[in-house]
């Protein structure tokens, strides 16, 4: 694992979330501007109002039908719904020195509010932080904040626990496939929730899972596709940056596909779409926005479930039946009552540890302190 990123998965272990919850490839990266589209009520030099700037850095491009073009796809909805404002991006940006110098560029160039996407941006939006106390950051993920630092996220694992059951009720083999990036805790919540899911319906179903150590990195993710094939795994989900190669390679090889970040992933395996998990981000982006240029919003861990909007269960599949699609919407109303019921108890780790005892739920602490694989996940933790 990079230096970075190591540093970054530790001090998210360590930080645990002390903060108040709310639940309900170019160097230096490309930038691009936009002004404000759609038809606002009243345009900001008909008001004679200064516009309000808003700047978004993504460590990957914003087509990658995957994590950054969510992000985009809430850049884009922000402009178009928030009357006044003015966005620009910065896409390809590594999580390295970088991130600090795009951010003072776009500071300079009048950006107000600054959306650190990446999971590895986090020091540096603390560190410019410190430097702009006007300015206010928005980290997707993590887990530190100060007084101009807030964080989001939201339940996407409830999604992959609902991908799960499509999953279980899917194979023949008994056998998933996970292709995964880092083992960080967002990553672990995820392919332990899609391996419940499935458990749900079949109790000995295994999932494989491969970390590639890399967020984007696609001839890993085409050989960890190959080689689950090859041992018999016949439903494919991940958790990397853009899907694209894994869901192509598993179409390729007649495999079905639980899909992750965006719902236009089932374009390219038509015929294997089971369904997955979406981002939103666009109605949370014009509510955080709204209020940091009202000077009503306050940094905080904000964390939101399914209920909340701010991830949507992609469509289902011509493959997945009525009985099923029902079964999955019941579920999801279950869910919709309490989030972390999936995690219920007994929770038996793929080591034999007993980590939640009967009737008893995990935690958010310990969802967001994730560091096990459960009883059923076929795969290593990577230890360096």
């Amino acid at each position: 694992m990079p230096k970075f990123q190591r540093r970054q998965f530790m001090q998210w272990m360590a930080a645990g979330v002390g903060s108040t919850l709310i639940l309900p490839a170019c160097q230096g990266g490309n930038t691009s501007s936009a002004s404000t589209s759609g038809e606002p009520a009243a345009s900001p030099a008909a008001s004679g109002a200064e516009p309000f700037k808003v700047g978004f850095i993504y460590v990957g491009p914003t087509t990658d039908f995957g994590y950054n073009q969510a992000h985009e796809l809430g850049r884009k909805y922000l402009e178009s719904n928030l009357p006044g404002i003015t966005t620009e991006f910065a896409e390809n940006v590594p999580e390295t020195a970088d991130v600090e110098r795009v951010m003072e560029r776009m500071i300079r160039g009048g950006a107000k509010v600054i959306y650190a996407t990446s999971f590895g941006y986090l020091d540096s939006a603390l560190n410019v932080a410190q430097r702009y106390p006007d300015i206010t950051f928005l980290h997707c993920g993590g887990s530190k904040t100060a007084p101009n630092v807030s964080t989001y996220f939201s339940n996407i694992f409830e999604l992959m626990y609902l991908g799960g059951i499509a999953a279980g009720k899917a194979t023949k083999s008994k056998v998933l496939g996970f292709v995964g990036a880092f083992p960080i805790p967002q990553l672990l919540a995820n392919v332990n929730a899609f391996t419940l899911g499935a458990q749900s319906v079949d109790p000995s179903i295994q999932t494989r899972v491969v970390f590639n150590l890399s967020w984007a990195d696609p001839a890993k993710e085409a050989e960890a596709v190959n080689a689950m094939a090859d041992l018999k795994a016949d439903v494919i989900s991940m958790h990397v940056d853009s899907p694209v190669t894994v869901v192509k390679t598993a179409a390729s090889r007649g495999l079905k596909t639980v899909g992750y970040h965006t719902a236009e992933l089932e374009q390219f395996n038509p015929e294997g779409w089971l369904t997955g998990g979406a981002w939103n981000w666009g109605p949370l982006y014009v509510r955080q926005v709204e209020a940091i240029r009202a000077k009503t919003f306050k940094p905080s861990i904000e964390r939101y479930e399914v209920k909340d909007g701010y991830v949507k269960l992609a469509p289902f599949g011509s493959g997945v039946d009525k009985a099923t699609q029902d079964q999955i919407l019941s579920s999801q109303k279950t869910l919709n009552s309490n989030s972390l019921a999936l995690f219920k108890g007994p929770v038996i780790s793929q080591k034999g540890e007993q980590k939640v005892s009967g009737g008893q739920n995990l935690t958010r602490e310990q969802v967001e302190t994730m560091d096990f694989l459960v009883k059923g996940v076929v795969g290593e933790l990577p230890t360096s």
